[in-house]
């Protein structure tokens, strides 16, 4: 048996087929194989802990030859499937050039069966906060310790024009703002009335944090899992009002709402939240605090029924 190269062409490919000497595996998802595949090829996701499973099904003898494909061959989708079948003893496994592209562009043989996914598109309109499913998440730390805790959002809307979040509102109750590391009631109770006394947020003088939105852009050459958009808009905490921007994921989900992820780094003190500031106290010792804050937003927002 001859031994495979690490990538195969088109034209190879097809050869080796015709020849019946080869196991073809698309290693996508299974919607994507639904959508299209190369005629006669077998669906393993290499995105699956049961990937190798799948192999062993399609593929039981380890001297097979495989060739395995992903879209576009352009990413480390097919690599990473080469790599996994190599380590786990299959030694004649090439990579398609060019992926399905490749493939399809040639007019090679293709099945097909349903249409392929895509991803639901950003609608315009007024989306209301779904307060029970968005979490807000905070992380305060010095360089001893970090406490994170919740803090609940109890109002807001996002307001989408041309695709973009044009308007919009959150309003977080710091009454609500919890500890999530401390398993000692005692030493939780004491950070919770720490943080909510006139030395940190001073809840009782202001219960209300609120964002409100004024635009965002489009983050060029954007990939899949990074922020998408640059949001921009004016925190105020403490009655101090200061514009932000930080980058953040938003996508449309298939039920109709919008779903948003971001974290925001931040310096406290900016917005009157001084306690343990080494640039604006000395000899702090044990109570030096760090100056920036992250907050962590996962935000899911949806139609009201009368405009849906």
């Amino acid at each position: 048996m001859r031994e495979m190269n690490a990538t195969v062409n088109v034209n190879e490919l097809q050869q080796l087929i015709e020849s019946g000497s080869v196991s073809v595996i698309d290693v996508l998802l299974p919607e994507d194989f639904a959508g299209r595949h190369i005629s006669g090829a077998r669906n393993a996701c290499v995105y699956e802990m049961v990937f190798l499973d799948r192999i062993a099904e399609c593929v039981p003898n380890r001297d097979n030859v495989i060739v395995v494909y992903d879209d576009s061959g352009t990413t480390m989708t097919a690599r990473a499937a080469k790599e996994k079948l190599e380590r786990a003893g299959y030694q004649n496994v090439a990579i398609l050039e060019g992926g399905m592209q490749a493939w399809q562009a040639a007019g090679c043989a293709i099945e097909l069966f349903v249409a392929a996914v895509v991803a639901p598109a950003l609608v315009d309109g007024v989306f209301r906060i779904d307060v029970k499913k968005s979490v807000v998440e905070w992380n305060g730390r010095n360089i001893n310790n970090r406490h994170h805790g919740r803090i609940s959002i109890t109002d807001g809307d996002v307001i989408l024009k041309n695709g973009l979040p044009g308007s919009g509102r959150f309003v977080l109750d710091m009454n609500t703002l919890t500890n999530l590391d401390l398993y000692d009631e005692s030493w939780r109770s004491m950070l919770l009335r720490h943080l909510k006394s006139e030395d940190f947020f001073d809840v009782e003088r202001y219960p209300m944090v609120t964002f409100e939105l004024s635009g965002a852009v489009v983050i060029a050459a954007c990939t899949p899992g990074t922020p998408n958009m640059e949001i921009a808009g004016v925190l105020t905490i403490k009655d101090t009002a200061r514009s932000i921007c930080f980058p953040a994921i938003i996508a449309a989900q298939e039920d109709g709402s919008i779903k948003a992820q971001a974290s925001i780094y931040f310096d406290r003190t900016l917005w009157n939240v001084c306690y343990g500031s080494g640039k604006l106290f000395e000899r702090l010792g044990m109570h030096l605090v760090n100056d920036f804050v992250s907050v962590d937003l996962f935000i899911v927002a949806r139609k009201p029924a009368s405009q849906e």
